[in-house]
C-alpha cells in the first residue's frame, strides 16, 4: 500500500498505486476529474501510468453538475 495526502486527508492506495487507481477508488469514475500531484497537473493520458509514492500531496478536483 502507498499512503498519499488527498485534499488534505491521508489515503491508502492499493497497488499498483497510480492516479487512475486512486481516482476510481475515491470517485468511482474518472469522468469530470482533474488531478494535481505535488503542485503539477497530471494530464489525463498519464493517469494509468503515473505512479504515486508515499507522502505525495494530491489535489483531486471533481466537477459537480447541478443548478
Amino acid at each position: 500500500m502507498t499512503a498519499v495526502i488527498v485534499n488534505g486527508l491521508r489515503q491508502e492506495v492499493t497497488e499498483p498505486a497510480t492516479v487512475a487507481v486512486l481516482i476510481e477508488a475515491l470517485a468511482g469514475t474518472t469522468r469530470g476529474s482533474a488531478v494535481v500531484v505535488d503542485g503539477a497537473v497530471v494530464p489525463r493520458g498519464q493517469w494509468q501510468t503515473f505512479a504515486l509514492r508515499d507522502g505525495q500531496v494530491v489535489e483531486l478536483i471533481t466537477a459537480v453538475q447541478g443548478g
